[in-house]
Formats: C-alpha cells, structure tokens, sequence
C-alpha cells in the first residue's frame, strides 16, 4: 500500500510535537534549523574533496601514551 503525502506528513508532525515535548516553539526552531543546517553540509560536502577534515589521521597510525595525570597532595588543616 503506498503512502499518502498527507499521512507522511501528519506522521511527521506529530513525531516532532511528541520530541518537542514542553520545549517552546521558538526555542525548539533553534535545534530544528541547527539540524538542518547539518544535513546541508553533510549533502554539500559529505563525499567531496573541497571540505578536508581539519587534522587527518593516517591508517595503521598508534597514538602516542598520555602523560599520566598527578593530583597534588591535599593541603593541610580543614578546607573551609
């Protein structure tokens, strides 16, 4: 059975009503446009060579050991 525009639709209105939640409006755009915003680019530049991602990593390549981290003693006497 094929699915009406429509129905298609009213689907997802009402999943984004549902995801919204008590969100405001106005508030709820911002992450909508944000969203959208990424699917555009993901689109534009998803599999092309003019958008390079800022550091590249070779294959095969092993990260160098952290430095392991030290916490200082705790100072004598109560704190506060």
């Amino acid at each position: 059975m094929a699915l009406k525009k429509s129905d298609l639709y009213s689907s997802i209105w009402a999943s984004c009503d549902a995801l919204r939640g008590g969100m405001d409006a106005s508030q709820y755009k911002d992450y909508v446009l944000f969203l959208l915003f990424i699917k555009y680019i993901t689109d534009k530049y998803g599999n092309s060579d003019d958008f390079a991602p800022a550091v590249v990593i070779p294959k095969g390549a092993i990260p160098r050991a952290r430095p392991a981290l030290t916490i200082p003693p705790a100072a004598p006497g109560p704190c506060c």
